[in-house]
């Protein structure tokens, strides 16, 4: 059986990776910070099935004894902080975190046996591209501009496993995906901020009204992983992962507002919510939508629609079920 460690296992994108590696069969290992007030109910419905390790990415002793304990034919190193918006606050924190983090990985994986025939396959993000001089579908082999502390942590991270896959000759496949949605629990991002405060009626912020994304549902995320995880990726290159599809953020409220009969005049433009965290406007990619055509030639394409996911989400934060996702 191969054995799988995802650090970041109670996160959005690592609950659902390790619900989907239970139902192939692998022996999953997942590390999580010691804390009291953990949240277990992204991976409620698997804890019987898998192995939790305490470990803190930035504690470097800790990770090397999760690895040493879960001895990973495959780790899969999610572990993040991940809001843009607090980054601009805490950069040190994010530095910590998402750089710091992934070179223990890096280093604490080199630490075991026969490493070379270990894989990382590691979580990057389309932020890490910044705002480029043209508004077209963004490759993988365009230079790397980050406009916030938490891109440069990201970028700095994906570079790092890119020199220890030249230079250590460390089994890295690193991916860039989009903007996902399909949050369960969470909504702090903003198709998941849409949704729930259009449902209770609330009047809804829209800081930046121009800026073009891309979008792409957890499943389809999930799947790339699993793309790398069966080996269908090539080591020691860089996929981006994402619909291609961009739409401004004006656009995407007023969609979600006509799927939930919101009334889009109470929809305001060119401002935050009250208490959002400070964030320099010029930061705002004025463009950020991904080519994805490297990891479509292995095999990969979205399969959920914006439209058909968006109905998906407004269902289950309707009716405040489990079943979505």
């Amino acid at each position: 059986m191969v054995n799988v460690l995802i650090t970041g296992i109670t996160g959005f994108i690592g609950s659902h990776l390790a619900a989907a590696l239970v139902e192939r069969g692998f022996r999953v290992y997942g590390t999580m910070r010691h804390c009291a007030a953990r949240d277990l109910r992204p991976i409620s419905e698997i804890l019987d099935d898998i192995v939790l390790l305490t470990a803190d990415v930035t504690n470097y002793r800790s990770l090397s004894v999760a690895l040493e304990t879960s001895d990973p034919d495959i780790v899969c190193h999610l572990a993040a902080l991940t809001p843009v918006r607090y980054s601009f606050e805490h950069p040190l924190q994010y530095e910590q975190t998402n750089f710091l983090g992934t070179m223990n990985i890096v280093h604490a994986m080199m630490e075991l046996p026969d490493f070379k025939k270990r894989s990382l396959i590691a979580a990057s993000t389309a932020e890490v591209y910044g705002v480029q001089p043209k508004e077209r579908p963004l490759s993988e082999d365009l230079p790397l501009h980050p406009s916030s502390p938490y891109a440069v942590s990201k970028a700095a991270a994906d570079m790092y496993l890119r020199m220890a896959s030249e230079v250590y000759d460390v089994q890295c496949i690193i991916l860039r995906p989009s903007n996902t949605y399909g949050r369960r629990f969470e909504t702090g991002f903003i198709i998941e901020y849409l949704i729930k405060s259009m449902l209770e009626n609330k009047k809804v912020y829209v800081g930046a009204p121009n800026s073009v994304r891309d979008y792409i549902h957890v499943q389809d995320h999930v799947a790339a992983y699993l793309l790398a995880v069966e080996h269908r990726l090539r080591e020691g290159e860089v996929y981006n992962v994402g619909s291609g599809a961009g739409i401004r953020n004006k656009e995407l409220a007023y969609k979600v507002a006509r799927l939930t009969g919101y009334d889009e005049s109470r929809i305001s433009l060119g401002q935050y919510p009250p208490g959002y965290p400070i964030r320099p406007l010029i930061s705002d990619q004025p463009y950020l939508v991904l080519n994805s055509r490297k990891i479509r030639e292995r095999g990969w394409k979205p399969k959920w629609s914006l439209s058909y996911g968006l109905r998906q989400a407004i269902d289950y934060w309707r009716q405040g079920t489990k079943t979505y996702g």
